[in-house]
């Protein structure tokens, strides 16, 4: 792969690292642009991180990294289970909103064990030549998309026929744009599969429905978790059968099976 392919696949991971560190702790787009400003910590604009976010800054400003970074290190050094350092806390006397989204949820870009991601970091998972977190990479690869929308509706469905459950997920479905529900319908009925990018935008959605559908626990499920159940879900379909190549040849012999004791 040359440069320009790692170019394009960091700016894509940049984008969902950016969209799940704001998901995670349910901040508004304002959040991290004022905390670069109330702290001095470098510079970057609300319009800079909505491109950032939907992948289309190809070549932000070292400041945007300097800012995000150092406002990621913060958060691991002085922000602890919703509490702020007293020095933080006294930096950001004069901003009652920002202190209430700190309080809320602080959480940093950070793997599990290793050391919080920096200005240098981040620069380097935009550039392609580090991979995010896998908690903030939601990437999915064209050839999965079939078999997590196969995992999709045997989970919403539980495992049960689409016709017996179309009612109550296409309710649960929060989705009001026709051509978005009628796409939803025909992958849960199995008559197509999401493609890549749109399993990807669909994230959100599916937890809301989960949640709606009184699967997702109390507190409901962020996009990553929902992508790694839809993961766990279509390999247990593979270990079934359910997208083995075989599975074609296998359905003459299955069907006649299942007619064995009537056409006997």
């Amino acid at each position: 792969m040359g440069y320009r392919d790692d170019l394009a696949a960091g700016r894509v991971a940049f984008a969902h690292l950016i969209r799940v560190w704001h998901g995670r702790n349910g901040w508004s787009h304002r959040v991290l642009p004022a905390l670069a400003e109330a702290l001095d910590l470098g510079r970057v604009h609300n319009s800079q991180l909505s491109m950032l976010r939907n992948g289309k800054l190809a070549s932000p400003g070292p400041e945007v990294f300097l800012a995000l970074g150092r406002i990621n290190r913060l958060l691991a050094e002085e922000v602890s289970g919703g509490r702020l350092s007293p020095g933080l806390r006294d930096r950001l006397a004069g901003q009652p909103e920002l202190l209430a989204a700190l309080e809320t949820s602080a959480l940093p870009v950070q793997a599990p064990g290793e050391p919080v991601l920096g200005p240098g970091e981040l620069l380097e998972v935009f550039v392609g030549l580090r991979q995010p977190p896998p908690a903030f990479d939601l990437r999915i690869a064209d050839g999965e998309a079939a078999a997590l929308s196969a995992a999709l509706a045997d989970l919403l469905c539980a495992g049960r026929p689409w016709r017996l459950c179309r009612e109550p997920v296409m309710a649960a479905y929060p989705v009001g744009k026709r051509q978005r529900r009628e796409r939803f319908a025909e992958v849960m009925a199995g008559q197509c599969d999401y493609s890549a990018a749109e399993l990807d935008a669909e994230l959100p959605d599916l937890s809301l429905t989960l949640a709606a559908l009184g699967g997702a626990g109390e507190h409901g499920l962020q996009s990553d978790q929902v992508l790694e159940l839809l993961r766990r879900r279509a390999r247990e379909l593979q270990e079934r059968g359910w997208a083995s190549p075989a599975a074609d040849q296998d359905l003459g012999a299955a069907i006649r099976a299942q007619l064995g004791s009537v056409v006997a």
